[in-house]
């Protein structure tokens, strides 16, 4: 295992991913509670098994019970083995909800834990409105979150979908909240027709259906009863209904989870010393990107980065057209808690009497370099849990960087994209300062400030809006034009 291999990985988008296979319309606003309790008058219970390229790494349960109450109780959990790094990770999520005569979300709590990470959150219905607590086991977050209607829990028997889409072409536009991040999104399900798809060595005729969402799409199927018998993601994720004893059955770790789905590339590289690198692009037109903006500028497919001074010149560089000095870029977010006591006082003993911006940026982005341990964690990101910890992969760098900065009234983004290393690009976050009415790229994960002319950024988000990359997976072409 290379010391610059765990410098760059980038692991949270993969767990808001399985987050959204393994449940992926946590809350549904828009759907008529009454035709799916009607279909679901009985328990059952019904086992996954999950494959990564054909190795089965783990399982997904779902336990349905009507209660006496007349409302209904709901069990899922989930249990992979994946292999980040050359090492194994073993990662767990439970959810247990309870909703009423009409399938509406009355509680629920949601656990989730990997090596290094461990998150917990429990929530209840008022109204329309969501009120939630998370513990990251570092920090506590409380919040709320308003929806059209009271929030239905949709499950993998999803027998709605055939009273809703009838024919090949028909479309249903869905609001979810993603139970990992309890962030609020819409997904696009298409139903495709009936398909004769073949599932462990027998060919069922089934109804495929796609869901898009941020640019990813995922395919699915389901009987004539509507329980869900295989899904497919384009990360190469599996799910296939199966007895017990065999979705328990987890044979390996699967593929190398960052190496399986690295870009390769084409063309020549660019000589170190270049001022500027020039790619030309291909991915899915409606990929949730951010390509403009700062060193990079986009058009037709051609894109060309321009390496900065640091600090920037007032009078030289690529300025963002919308200016960078802007008051979102000092907001805290759900895991970037700028206002908490210890990131302000960690930020003030790292810079100590420094009120030069520039000056401060170079202290907390080597303090980040130097006290972070460099171990690929899947779990959630929060600067707080970082800070204590002292462990994390380019997430947890970027996130406490981003926190630290911002504290001390330094616009900061974090930057998600890809990055180059061993012949190809990788999926990996870092962050951006405004210096002098300029953004500046720096990775506290390598060391660089600014970062290098193959950070490629795809978008800007917090940790919440990271899984846009996600169109990307296994569609983006990259090739290195000349650079004249």
């Amino acid at each position: 295992m290379t010391s610059r291999l765990l410098k760059i990985v980038c692991i949270s988008c993969w767990l808001l991913l399985l987050g959204l296979l393994v449940q992926r319309d946590f809350f549904i606003s828009s759907l008529d509670s009454s035709e799916q309790a009607v279909l679901l008058t009985a328990k059952y219970q019904q086992y996954y098994g999950v494959y990564l390229h054909g190795k089965r790494i783990g399982y997904v349960m779902e336990d349905f019970r009507p209660l006496d109450s007349g409302g209904y109780s709901v069990q899922q959990q989930a249990s992979l083995k994946l292999k980040v790094v050359k090492s194994v990770q073993p990662m767990q999520m439970n959810l247990s909800a309870e909703l009423d005569s009409g399938m509406r979300l009355k509680s629920f709590q949601f656990t989730f834990s990997s090596p290094f990470s461990s998150t917990k959150a429990e929530g209840r219905t008022e109204g329309n409105t969501v009120h939630f607590t998370l513990d990251t086991g570092q920090t506590i977050i409380k919040d709320s979150i308003s929806l059209p209607d009271k929030p239905l829990l949709p499950l993998n028997q999803r027998g709605y979908l055939l009273t809703k889409l009838s024919k090949a072409g028909d479309k249903l536009k869905i609001p979810f909240i993603d139970p990992l991040t309890l962030t609020p999104h819409e997904s696009i399900i298409t139903y495709k027709g009936r398909d004769k798809e073949l599932i462990s060595g027998r060919v069922h005729k089934l109804h495929e259906f796609t869901e898009s969402y941020a640019g990813m799409n995922t395919t699915f199927w389901i009987d004539d009863e509507g329980k869900i018998i295989k899904q497919e993601s384009p990360a190469g994720f599996v799910f296939e209904a199966e007895p017990k004893f065999k979705a328990m059955d987890i044979q390996d770790s699967g593929d190398e989870l960052l190496a399986a789905v690295a870009v390769q590339y084409s063309g020549t590289l660019s000589p170190e010393n270049s001022a500027t690198a020039v790619y030309q692009l291909h991915f899915p037109a409606e990929a949730a990107v951010e390509l403009n903006g700062g060193r990079q500028q986009w058009a037709a497919g051609r894109l060309v980065i321009t390496q900065e001074a640091f600090p920037p010149l007032n009078t030289t560089g690529q300025k963002d057209a919308a200016g960078c000095a802007e008051e979102k870029y000092l907001r805290g977010s759900r895991y970037v808690q700028v206002k908490d006591d210890t990131i302000i006082a960690k930020a003030k003993e790292i810079v100590g009497k420094e009120h030069d911006p520039t000056t401060q940026v170079r202290l907390l982005a080597d303090w980040v370099y130097k006290n972070i341990e460099k171990r690929p964690v899947i779990g959630l990101p929060d600067a707080i849990t970082t800070l204590e910890n002292g462990v994390g992969d380019c997430n947890e760098h970027a996130a406490l960087f981003a926190a630290l900065s911002r504290s001390l009234g330094i616009s900061t983004t974090i930057a998600v994209g890809v990055t180059l290393h061993k012949g190809a690009f990788y999926y990996h976050a870092w962050n951006e300062v405004c210096i002098n009415g300029q953004w500046v790229s720096l990775d506290t994960t390598v060391n660089q400030l600014p970062a290098d002319l193959y950070h490629i950024r795809f978008t800007r988000a917090d940790v919440e809006g990271q899984v846009a990359i996600g169109g990307l997976l296994g569609k983006l072409k990259i090739e290195i034009l000349p650079n004249k």
